[in-house]
């Protein structure tokens, strides 16, 4: 099975070529696309330095992601933020899984996991089903293209994704944990993160426009 792995980014050229660098390490042979939003900074530059396959993407997440699987030759996708990185033994992982599942994700840590975080994941995983982009989506390019895509919506689309998923096709998460950056906790302090995102995915499950929820969102950023 040829993995295909797409990299939406903007801006990241402090995170690229680590996040190139582990999907080449763990992955073994498969193809990396970065899928750019017109980055200003070094990006592009550093992420073809790494081996990468670079293509313009402007748009949302979403589109970003949708315009690399159009570009992506392999039979399954991997979808791996810029600012996170694979375990080992991340390829095989992925391959056993979409032998028996028609999608899956990792699950997740923090490189420096603030302590808030840590006990918000103790209580609140034992009641939570939902999947997000961090967590390193993978998907047959079959049930890809059967799901239509990732809906451009301005945030959130990473669930809505799953959970479509999840309503024809089978969708497993690996115990194997992708390490994923804790900058946004570090710049804007954890509990305002915590209350924010968690504040977004309420309103999410309540049915609140993406675009509201988007404007939320991107006082993070």
């Amino acid at each position: 099975m040829k993995l295909s792995v797409v990299i939406p980014t903007l801006g990241e050229q402090e995170t690229i070529q680590a996040a190139i660098t582990s999907a080449q390490e763990t992955l073994g042979p498969c193809q990396v696309i970065v899928a750019d939003g017109r980055s200003t900074d070094r990006t592009r530059e550093f992420a073809a330095a790494a081996g990468a396959e670079v293509v313009d993407a402007p748009g949302t997440r979403a589109d970003a992601m949708n315009t690399g699987a159009q570009a992506a030759s392999g039979d399954a996708l991997l979808f791996l933020h810029a600012d996170t990185t694979l375990p080992r033994g991340a390829g095989d992982a992925v391959r056993m899984a979409l032998a028996r599942a028609d999608a899956g994700a990792f699950s997740v840590r923090f490189d420096q996991r603030p302590r808030l975080a840590r006990l918000a994941a103790a209580l609140y995983a034992p009641f939570h089903r939902g999947v997000y982009g961090d967590q390193a989506i993978f998907v047959t390019r079959t049930a890809f293209e059967r799901a239509g895509g990732y809906r451009p919506l301005p945030i959130m689309e990473d669930l809505d994704f799953v959970e479509r998923i999840r309503r024809t096709g089978h969708f497993i998460v690996l115990t194997d944990a992708v390490t994923t950056s804790a900058r946004r906790q570090r710049a804007h302090g954890e509990v305002r993160t915590f209350l924010t995102v968690s504040t977004i995915k309420l309103l999410y499950r309540l049915d609140v426009p993406p675009s509201r929820l988007a404007r939320l969102y991107r006082k993070l950023n």
